[in-house]
């Protein structure tokens, strides 16, 4: 492995295991601020037992993210000195916020846990609601350094050098608010369908059923909403993506030939010697018409793209059919959980409607690894878009595939713990939480 490969594969692998951490930190304190919320409201013992519990693991997820995040900052320096020595001044602004967002979190998150029976009720709630807020605000500020990585903006690139730099402009660059939005609602899709899947598990094996009922319909309605909502925010993100980086959206469609009534291509193998796709079923004019809303416009395909400026089009295709295809699964099951609520309530309680949750408990991650990977790989060969490409930016101090195997370690015996950690809150909730 060298140097340039095991840079690459030690930063897929931490944003890999980071991504899961962040976005399950950024959503459980919101789940955990809406049962306390009706434990309030309704003085059900239950919602407080399920509060505590959540709050547990909203305290294992915030540790395991920090250390995680800490040490991609690290990385960061290590891995890639060229891109921080220029990019660090530009889009340094959202990391800080990031940080200090982060330890409002930290205090917010202590306030929460130890303040029960002390604090005014409230207020107890309201710092549990602040832990919920903070973690989205940490979230949309990383995805907005890294929407500046897919379109730079706030400063001017003069013969080599980075001038007139305006860190805010380079904060709300073009793509911010569609991939912040496009990351909030996946980030609530999967760790509703992943929380909502455990707790289906147990009312299947009719462990705890009232506890686990109630935490299952909280994580499912918010899980089902943003997989209903998730293909609008896919569309506009897409449609920014053919904007700025039609190379991207080629390799995510594998679409090899520039032409009018440009078709969607779902699954199918690509062929880029032969630039075609095998297998796939093509949708004439569909691609035309998501993103220019015509079925006739003309999308500008991979031959309009240098070669040496194309993604790996296999990698970014599979990936992308993956996401949408997951995605478009996770959109019929939550209809079938508003349908249920709606019209037919003696489902939620059949073995086949459990079952359906129990399956679905990893997708929504395996989505979000595919959607950014179609983010990360779609890029390439530019850590940053049009302005320097990831070769030029990776460090020169030899070894690092060494730092990969010991990163790779790290990560997943972290894993492990977290794991072991989870299952035994699961296996004590009837001596700690519903007796």
């Amino acid at each position: 492995m060298d140097d340039f490969i095991a840079a690459r594969s030690q930063m897929a692998l931490s944003l890999g295991f980071h991504i899961i951490y962040s976005c399950i930190g950024m959503v459980m304190p919101v789940f955990m601020a809406i049962s306390h919320y009706k434990w309030i409201k309704t003085k059900n013992q239950v919602y407080k037992n399920v509060t505590i519990a959540w709050s547990k693991g909203v305290a294992i997820f915030f540790a395991t993210g920090a250390v995680s995040g800490t040490m991609l900052s690290f990385e960061l320096g290590l891995l890639w000195p060229g891109f921080m020595k220029h990019a660090g001044p530009i889009f340094g602004m959202p990391f800080s916020l990031e940080g200090t967002a982060f330890f409002i979190e930290a205090i917010a998150l202590g306030f929460f846990l130890y303040g029960w029976n002390k604090l005014n009720t409230w207020f107890h709630w309201f710092t549990g609601v602040v832990v919920g807020l903070s973690g989205i605000a940490s979230g949309i500020l990383v995805v907005s350094a890294n929407s500046w990585m897919n379109s730079p903006s706030g400063f001017d690139y003069v013969n080599g050098k980075y001038l007139n730099i305006n860190p805010l402009k380079a904060m709300l660059n073009e793509a911010w608010f569609s991939e912040a939005l496009h990351m909030t609602i996946a980030a609530f899709s999967a760790t509703g369908f992943a929380v909502a899947g455990i707790h289906a598990l147990m009312i299947y094996r009719k462990r705890n059923v009232n506890f686990h009922t109630k935490s299952f319909k909280i994580a499912i309605v918010f899980g089902a909403a943003a997989a209903i909502l998730q293909p609008l925010s896919g569309d506009i993100s897409a449609k920014g993506a053919a904007k700025r980086q039609p190379a991207k959206l080629a390799a995510m469609e594998a679409y090899f030939h520039t032409q009018e009534y440009a078709p969607l291509v779902i699954g199918g193998i690509p062929d880029t010697a032969a630039k075609k796709v095998n297998y796939g079923l093509e949708i004439p004019g569909l691609l035309s018409f998501l993103v220019h809303d015509n079925f006739k416009t003309t999308v500008n395909a991979l031959d309009k793209i240098p070669v040496k400026d194309q993604p790996p089009v296999a990698v970014t295709h599979y990936a992308f059919q993956i996401m949408v295809g997951i995605g478009t699964l996770m959109m019929f099951i939550g209809i079938l959980y508003f349908v249920a609520l709606w019209k037919k309530k003696e489902w939620l309680t059949k073995a086949w409607f459990l079952k359906l949750f129990i399956i679905a408990t990893p997708t929504g991650f395996i989505a979000l690894e595919a959607g950014w990977t179609v983010t990360e790989v779609g890029r390439q060969p530019w850590i940053i878009q049009g302005v320097m490409r990831t070769a030029d930016a990776v460090t020169k101090m030899p070894g690092i595939q060494y730092t990969f195997y010991l990163f790779t370690f790290i990560y997943f015996t972290l894993s492990v713990f977290v794991i072991f950690l989870l299952k035994r809150q699961i296996q004590m909730v009837p001596e700690l939480y519903d007796r």
